[in-house]
């Protein structure tokens, strides 16, 4: 059981929308050159109590909290890395940033199944959720985007993103992509709607 060192980090902001397609703005993305295909599969740990990110790839267990909101635009702020097992400090953070109170016993530690069933799945306000990944990236103007076939709990979407630690950059390319006209919502409130957490 170990945090990782998270090191100098330089936040991006980020615009992302979910929907099934998204018409010429797709197009307009797809002009570019992929640079990666990635798939993955994760678990993103949701509460009815907090809109941070809580998830967990390939046993590492990673919080990200939203820093800043300006002009449409999301800054998430990675807070914690930690391999499983984890302890009862990790696991504190855990529910500190899932905004529910759980009492730990200091000399506990959790394997991710243990964990996930008997300190999520017992909680009526959290929900493990599994989330499959199979993601498409561009670097247009300096910057990351993304498209992405999603399965979340079962159900097929898709979401695209832009993200670039200057903030006009990313603002600039929505609009000159054609993204402007879909809602900005990041994977947490997205997920909280789907599984009946948020209007």
């Amino acid at each position: 059981m170990a945090k990782i060192e998270l090191g100098k980090i330089i936040p991006r902001w980020e615009w992302r929308t979910f929907g099934e397609e998204f018409g010429v703005a797709e197009e307009n993305i797809k002009a570019h050159e992929c640079t990666r295909e990635i798939e993955s599969s994760e678990v993103y740990i949701l509460s009815k109590k907090s809109g941070e990110n809580i998830k967990i790839r390939d046993t590492l267990m990673d919080i990200k909290v939203l820093r800043n909101a300006e002009n449409d635009l999301e800054q998430w702020f990675p807070i914690m890395k930690a391999t499983f097992p984890i302890g009862a400090e990790e696991a504190a953070e855990v529910f500190k940033a899932a905004g529910v109170e759980v009492e730990l016993n200091e000399t506990d530690t959790w394997e991710y199944d243990a964990f996930i069933s008997k300190m999520v799945d017992t909680n009526s306000d959290l929900k493990a959720v599994g989330v499959f990944k199979k993601r498409y990236g561009y670097m247009i103007e300096g910057a990351t985007v993304e498209i992405a076939d999603l399965t979340i709990d079962g159900k097929e979407i898709r979401t695209t993103a832009v993200e670039d630690a200057d903030p006009e950059l990313v603002t600039r390319l929505v609009a000159k992509l054609g993204l402007s006209g879909f809602e900005n919502i990041s994977y947490i409130k997205a997920m909280r709607r789907m599984v009946g957490f948020e209007d």
